[in-house]
């Protein structure tokens, strides 16, 4: 090998890389308590949503990123349904400084695996005979940062379980 080649191998194994290599559901809920009585009233529903992620190394360069949605729909006071979904996603992270690394699996992963949650959600409500829930875009870089500041302010720092 020319001294090229070897710098730009040597390049090559410390650049940093990012690959998807799976995505899929964890775990999938759905309850509608007080059904059928809820299809015959009139349809005024408010929607509640808490969202959570979480962040698993695995072997190697691997990662486990798990975005879970929790929605509770109520007609006035009454559950209409709750649903939820564990989106789950395995990457391959190489190469990233930690201030990187966490921003990775904390904000650019999520983002990656909220359409597929948003629409097995979807797909799930409307299975239940309830109109489309169309959840709106999250900006989980915004949340990230708020999540930050709040471990700043409680002298905690971001770790990878």
């Amino acid at each position: 090998m020319t001294d090229q080649q070897n710098t730009a191998a040597s390049e090559e194994e410390t650049a940093p890389q990012f690959s998807l290599q799976r995505i899929y559901v964890r775990d999938l809920s759905f309850e509608a308590p007080k059904s059928p009585a809820i299809f015959r009233q009139q349809w005024d529903p408010t929607v509640g949503l808490d969202l959570n992620t979480r962040q698993k190394a695995l072997e190697g360069d691997f990662y486990e990123v798990v975005l879970t949605l929790s929605v509770t729909v109520k007609n006035g006071e009454e559950v209409a349904f709750i649903a939820e979904v564990q989106q789950a996603g395995i990457f391959l992270i190489k190469n990233l400084d930690a201030a990187s690394m966490s921003h990775t699996l904390g904000a650019f992963c999520p983002n990656i695996l909220f359409p597929y949650a948003r629409e097995t959600l979807d797909s799930l409500v409307t299975r239940g005979s309830f109109p489309a829930l169309m959840l709106a875009p999250v900006n989980f870089d915004a949340l990230y940062a708020q999540e930050l500041q709040r471990m700043q302010e409680a002298g905690e720092t971001p770790t990878v379980q």
